[in-house]
């Protein structure tokens, strides 16, 4: 079927050699608004880790560019999935991420802890609310990937295996997500984003359909109020309903990566370079 021209590509590609090309097809063209809304989840799940958030209160960023910070990290991030990190451009987008990490103390595990959600995140997503199952490549491909990505960035003693890393990620979270002011007002702050792209008429049932489909240990961590068991009910119903019409139509050609609409970089990839990109705060060392 000329629904499956992709996951037949796929599936002829190694998940080791080819990760790439593999990760450019299933996040560019399979799954590109599900890569988007999982790593809109995925960040706000690491707020959740008090040295995390801490971190981000004291640059301020949240606070007053929290769109920008945003946009930021999305684009940068697309960058690396559409030209691959060894790239002019990703090499130039990792100079812009290794810059503004290594202007503040970040421990090793907390970088590593919130680039193990840049894999298992979306894959999780995926396999509850996607148009079709993930593929072993698929899967084993985001990790190569990620892997990669990380080791460019300086991080140490990533795992290099897929079930290793994903034990590392489930402990991190079991032993640092407790609640803590800095975790609440973060927090708060990107769910003010989430809901300022929306009429604010509809801020009230956006909020709680957001924090409806966090996890308890995130709810209790950020310290919100849990909605109503049925907002979760109808927010997942919902999503799968979405992936059935998907399922029925026609197979994306044009990659969905830097060329997303973000509010911040109109017209993005044209006129811009990922140089251009990153947030300018001197207030936390």
């Amino acid at each position: 079927m000329p629904r499956f021209t992709n996951l037949r590509r796929i599936s002829s590609l190694d998940p080791v050699a080819d990760h790439e090309e593999i990760v450019r097809i299933s996040a560019g063209l399979e799954f590109p608004w599900d890569y988007q809304k999982s790593l809109e989840l995925a960040l706000f799940r690491t707020y959740c880790v008090p040295t995390i958030s801490g971190l981000l209160e004291r640059t301020g960023e949240f606070e007053r560019r929290p769109q920008k910070r945003y946009d930021d990290t999305a684009v940068l991030m697309a960058e690396l999935v559409e030209h691959g990190y060894d790239s002019p451009r990703g090499r130039e987008a990792l100079r812009v991420v290794n810059r503004q990490h290594g202007r503040y103390d970040i421990s090793n595990d907390d970088m590593l802890y919130v680039l193990s959600t840049f894999i298992y995140d979306p894959l999780d997503w995926i396999q509850q609310y996607g148009w079709r199952p993930l593929t072993h490549n698929e899967q084993l491909a985001a990790f190569h990937f990620y892997r990669a990505v990380g080791s460019r960035m300086g991080i140490r003693d990533i795992p290099s295996d897929f079930g290793e890393f994903r034990a590392f990620k489930a402990a991190y979270e079991k032993q640092h997500f407790v609640f803590a002011e800095s975790n609440h007002r973060i927090g708060q702050y990107t769910l003010d984003l989430f809901c300022s792209w929306y009429p604010q008429v509809l801020k009230p049932v956006v909020s709680r359909a957001v924090v409806a489909m966090l996890a308890p240990s995130m709810v209790r961590a950020f310290g919100f109020a849990a909605p109503p068991p049925w907002v979760g009910v109808l927010g997942r119903l919902a999503l799968r309903v979405r992936a059935l019409v998907v399922r029925r139509m026609p197979v994306r050609k044009a990659l969905k990566l830097t060329s997303t609409p973000n509010r911040t970089y109109p017209g993005y990839p044209v006129g811009y370079r990922p140089s251009d990109l990153g947030a300018i705060s001197n207030t936390a060392r």
